[in-house]
């Protein structure tokens, strides 16, 4: 309840004014900026849908949120560029079941030889098509867990994401693109924090689904919905369910996009839909935790698939992680494992060296000092607003005029 004590007598009509602007206004959270959303304690909160102005600028030059995507109409740039990188993707690598994952009238015929190096039919991570690098399915350093979660930003991350900064833990996000459109201020929350980005795609599907231009337009519009928000433009990127083959390689790899898969799962994503349990989740991490304890992992590390999904596996990686971190030598982002010390296309960020993260160094430029793209600070400092833009002009006039109020 909010009630005011006036000192001096106003008529009732500016009394309900002032009343009303200080109990709207009083600790209003600052949904403007990635400082303020980083401040939101409360779930609920948190989930509660904003607008951002470049967003609300810019969605016409997006497909529709949660849509499959396909290119825009009236974006040349877009259609320029695919029309440059399309002689060089392969017309003889057919497209794949469906963009919801129904491949029955694909594996039935699809050759044994597995000549389109299709990890959804054999986990194949060295592309047959020549010129196309290896996917990333682990990391090179004995005893390191390159750690990562998918399919954010998540509305309600700010509880795992203040546990991560409080463990001075990066890690690298795979970011959906109608995601950051829904939750930009999320977004910019990875990159203040020192969090590694990739692309996730722009809606989700499986990607061997779609027709190569379609595909095209899932990864190009997740890099655009990335850069508009947070400033930087990835060069790195992981396939939703792993779902990619040579010919969805060359896309990316037109796009200056790593593919980056996994070699263990811990299913986390499955309990939501019912299709696993908490407990089975719990025996992935453990056995996980086995390869680094029993030697497995003593001549090169690996990569574990988890979530930002929910609450649940954000919980659950919360839960894990000091087990992990008992059991490995290191926990790093997957480009720091690689020494990718360059991981956008803007020279004016760069991720610590594997030798520098380990050391303490586990952060360095375009960080916490420096501001967003759309100029809103990154500092986590001044995350409250303590009054509207409305009641301090209100209090400024009461000021003026000598009256005192009293917030009971």
């Amino acid at each position: 309840m909010c009630r005011t004590k006036l000192i001096s007598p106003l008529n009732s009509v500016f009394t309900l004014l002032i009343t009303i602007s200080l109990c709207t206004g009083v600790f209003a959270v600052d949904r403007t900026s990635e400082a303020g959303e980083a401040e939101i304690t409360d779930p609920t909160e948190e989930c509660e849908p904003y607008s951002y102005q470049p967003v609300v600028e810019a969605k016409s030059q997006f497909p529709t949120i949660w849509q499959p995507a396909t290119i825009v109409e009236g974006d040349t740039e877009a259609l320029e560029l695919w029309n440059g990188i399309s002689p060089s993707i392969p017309t003889n690598i057919s497209v794949k079941g469906s963009i919801t994952g129904d491949f029955s009238n694909t594996t039935s015929s699809y050759p044994h030889t597995d000549p389109d190096c299709w990890w959804s039919y054999f986990q194949c991570v060295t592309p047959k098509l020549a010129g196309l690098p290896m996917d990333i399915a682990s990391v090179p350093e004995p005893m390191t867990m390159g750690y990562g979660f998918d399919d954010g930003p998540n509305c309600s991350h700010n509880a795992f994401y203040d546990y991560l900064e409080e463990q001075n833990q990066k890690a690298t996000m795979f970011f959906i693109g109608s995601n950051v459109l829904d939750w930009p201020l999320e977004a910019q929350r990875a990159l203040t924090d020192g969090h590694e980005i990739c692309a996730h795609t722009w809606s989700h599907h499986y990607m061997t689904g779609f027709v190569s231009q379609d595909a095209f337009a899932e990864l190009y519009y997740c890099v655009k919905a990335i850069k508009l928000v947070t400033g930087v433009t990835p060069t790195c990127w992981r396939p939703p369910f792993g779902d990619v083959d040579d010919r969805i390689r060359a896309i990316a790899h037109a796009l200056n996009l790593q593919t980056i898969i996994w070699k263990y799962d811990s299913f986390d994503w499955e309990v939501s839909a019912g299709n696993t349990t908490p407990e089975q989740v719990d025996t992935n991490y453990d056995n996980f935790i086995e390869l680094a304890q029993n030697g497995s992992l003593a001549t090169g590390g690996s990569i574990l698939l988890t979530h930002e999904l929910n609450n649940y596996t954000m919980s659950e990686a919360v839960k894990y992680y000091p087990k992990l971190k008992e059991a490995f030598q290191h926990i790093v982002p997957v480009g720091v494992a690689l020494n990718k010390t360059q991981p956008y296309v803007e020279s004016n960020y760069s991720l610590p060296s594997f030798e520098q993260y380990i050391s303490g160094r586990t952060q360095l430029s375009g960080s916490k000092d420096n501001s967003s793209s759309s100029g809103n600070s990154t500092n986590h400092d001044n995350g409250v607003s303590f009054f509207s833009p409305m009641s301090s002009l209100v209090l400024s006039v009461l000021s003026t005029l000598g009256i005192v109020i009293m917030l009971v």
